[in-house]
């Protein structure tokens, strides 16, 4: 069987006997990509670092049946160190890899890659508030999936209008008069966040307040959840009543 190369990012590692480890990545040709790195528990080995979840590599391996074997890897931008050492954005860059990982389940998805590359990048930067940068990439993914969020037209009636009612399960914002009964309302400063978010408008999204990146952060942790199905673990371990 061949060998192939590819640039990936880690996504998760886990123990395999005694001195080697199966690299869950996401490549940029490839998609999800899961094989062997013989040797990488070892002291000596000079590799083990550069495989790290975050890390973002050019690696080559060789196609095996069941797992791919890791034979060559090259650094492109070492940002495990840097995010590891800030607890707040090792959570956000662990629900990042964790979200990537759960919607390439089945199968390479055009754009993921680029855009996972890019929020670690921002995040080890510091180029935004990490949070922020969180609730970008999960709503530009979703998106990337088929569940971008509906903003600007009730999504029952498809009555235009600055709706604040934001139905879940509905994908977005509803008209006063079909919102079901309890639906949240959200502040017009919310709602304009989630489109500089979904759209990656900076210059608004650096700008909101407090009490809006609550509520937006709110909306994008349900909404992530409700369309994975399940749970994102890594959520769990973020203070999402920070004000940023």
């Amino acid at each position: 069987m061949p060998s192939y190369r590819d640039d990936v990012v880690v996504l998760r590692t886990h123990r395999l006997g005694e001195a080697d480890r199966i690299i869950t990545m996401l490549g940029k040709s490839r998609g999800k990509i899961r094989a062997v790195a013989k040797g990488v528990r070892k002291t000596q080995s000079s590799i083990g670092s550069r495989l790290e979840p975050f890390q973002i590599a050019d690696v080559q391996l060789y196609e095996g049946r069941n797992l791919d074997t890791v034979q060559q890897v090259e650094t492109k931008f070492a940002l495990a160190k840097q995010i590891v050492a800030d607890y707040g954005m090792y959570t956000c860059a662990s629900a990042m890899v964790e979200t990537a990982d759960k919607l390439t389940e089945h199968g390479n998805v055009a754009g993921h890659y680029p855009l996972l590359v890019g929020g670690l990048r921002a995040l080890a930067g510091r180029d935004h508030d990490a949070e922020l940068i969180l609730d970008s990439y999960l709503l530009r993914a979703l998106a990337i999936a088929g569940w971008s969020p509906e903003l600007d037209t009730c999504v029952m009636t498809g009555e235009a209008g600055d709706h604040t009612a934001f139905v879940v399960s509905a994908g977005g914002v509803v008209a006063d008069s079909v919102a079901p009964p309890g639906t949240p309302r959200l502040r017009p400063e919310s709602i304009a966040l989630l489109r500089a978010l979904v759209t990656g408008n900076w210059e608004v999204a650096d700008a909101s307040e407090p009490d809006a990146r609550r509520e937006a952060r709110g909306i994008v942790a349900a909404y992530t959840q409700f369309h994975l199905e399940r749970s994102i673990r890594s959520l769990g371990h973020i203070d999402r009543t920070s004000s940023g």
